[in-house]
């Protein structure tokens, strides 16, 4: 064991996966304290960033519809969809890959990505080639065929040509739409220790929602024993009847491993090419296949992650942010993320000729934001938002370069980018009205497009 200068983090020089022994690479510094390990739940501060994530290469699929979001994905791929009154959902995976020093990373795209390639040219240009840092979009090529990627297991085999050339040592696979902050170092850390050919992050959800994820059962020690997608009747967990664990959607492959499993994948005509149907069921049976649980560093309670899969949950999930100690907190400066910095003047909040001031209550207003005389409340403003002297906008998520005009009222409403509201509209008051107008969710959220409004389109 060979102490590093100033600090009191060890290296191992022994690979501790099985199928990486004949490598002998270094691997895994551990931090250690009082002769023993420290796991990320007793310390916040111990960050896996190693030569274990050196060697990883991480692929974002972002390529999915998003059709639960409906209108909201019409023009946009889900991964491009705005989040959080400044960022795009992509942002928090390639935020969590930066912070957690994986600097090798690709993203694959295919279904309408221009909003989505845009943000990542303008907003993470930022990585040193130099430095062996990239940032690279994977499009859909027909690489080894005469189709597009036909699955979330196809995408990543019609790029092993792109791994064998970066030639990691370790995959990480990550969805592109997914909201949460983790540290992929102690993913990587836990995958190692555990000797496994695959690591499946998971967590708890309820069994009354276990349907919509990949369902396992797991033995003492954290390999995986069951795993079924999407389970009609999902199992749920020993102990805890009203639970089930769930995956993530995020997978740690050995290389070798991946690259085996998927090219024999590619030649089965009965396989739908999908991790959670087909390549994770496979690993289970197969191979040593583990769970990393995903709880919070701090507490080891249950960690912060958000689907966002349908207009409920992406509205709620918004509003969320807004409280004074919300569960995700975008203020962290030890765990930043990352996205497109815009040159918008600040906020400004303005008295009209009537004399109404314009008020922001509970809110969350991003720079660029016009309040004339307006009142908003307990609501989330992207850049560059305008609302004129009267309205009332409550409970709302307004995406970038929307302006509300005068007099208009709004609750519980989602404005899409660019949207004009025309001066005295009234939105999310009578439920039967704004059904014959735009969107309206189960839970009663109007979502309004430019469309909507007969409007021209532009971009987004």
């Amino acid at each position: 064991m060979i102490a590093l200068p100033d600090c009191k983090w060890l290296t191992c020089v022994k690979c501790l996966s099985r199928s990486l022994c004949s490598t002998l690479k270094p691997y895994a510094l551990i931090r250690f304290q009082e002769g023993r390990a420290v796991t990320p739940t007793e310390q916040r501060s111990s960050r896996f960033v190693s030569l274990i994530t050196r060697d990883t290469l991480a692929l974002v699929l972002a390529g999915g519809r998003g059709t639960r979001l409906g209108a909201l994905t019409r023009h946009r791929v889900k991964p491009a969809v705005p989040f959080g009154g400044k960022y795009r959902l992509v942002d928090f995976p390639l935020s969590n890959c930066i912070n957690s020093g994986i600097r090798r990373i690709g993203v694959l795209t295919q279904y309408k990505s221009h909003s989505l390639i845009r943000h990542l040219q303008q907003g993470w240009g930022f990585l040193k080639g130099e430095f062996g840092e990239f940032i690279d979009i994977l499009p859909a090529q027909q690489r080894t065929g005469e189709h597009w990627y036909l699955g979330t297991a196809d995408a990543i085999y019609q790029n092993l040509d792109i791994i064998r050339a970066h030639d990691p040592q370790f995959v990480i696979i990550l969805g592109g739409d997914h909201v949460y902050k983790m540290d992929y170092g102690a993913l990587l850390a836990y995958h190692l220790e555990s000797h496994a050919d695959v690591t499946v992050a998971c967590m708890q959800v309820p069994l009354s929602q276990a349907s919509a994820f990949g369902i396992m059962t797991i033995e003492d020690n954290g390999r995986i024993r069951e795993f079924a997608e999407k389970p009609a009747n999902p199992a749920p967990m020993p102990g805890v009847p009203d639970c089930a664990l769930a995956s993530m959607g995020i997978y740690v492959f050995n290389t070798e491993y991946l690259i085996e499993t998927l090219s024999t994948d590619a030649k089965q005509t009965s396989s739908s090419h999908d991790f959670g149907k087909d390549i994770v069921p496979q690993a289970v049976a197969n191979a040593a296949t583990f769970a990393f649980p995903f709880r919070n560093d701090l507490t080891g309670e249950l960690a912060y992650w958000r689907d966002v899969g349908n207009l409920d949950s992406y509205w709620a999930s918004n509003l969320e942010l807004i409280g004074a100690r919300p569960e995700l907190n975008l203020y962290d400066a030890e765990w930043p993320i990352w996205t497109l910095h815009d040159t918008f003047p600040p906020a400004k909040f303005a008295i009209d000729a009537e004399g109404h001031a314009g008020v922001a209550e509970d809110s969350l207003v991003a720079s660029g934001c016009i309040i004339v005389g307006a009142v908003v409340k307990h609501s989330v403003l992207f850049p560059n938002v305008r609302a004129e002297p009267g309205a009332e906008i409550d409970e709302c998520v307004i995406f970038h370069d929307a302006m509300v005009g005068a007099g208009c009222k709004l609750r519980r409403v989602v404005v899409d980018s660019r949207c004009v509201i025309p001066p005295g509209t009234v939105i999310g008051y009578n439920r039967t009205d704004d059904e014959q107008r735009f969107e309206v969710s189960a839970g009663g959220v109007v979502l309004v497009t430019p469309e909507m409004l007969g409007q021209r389109i532009r971009h987004v």
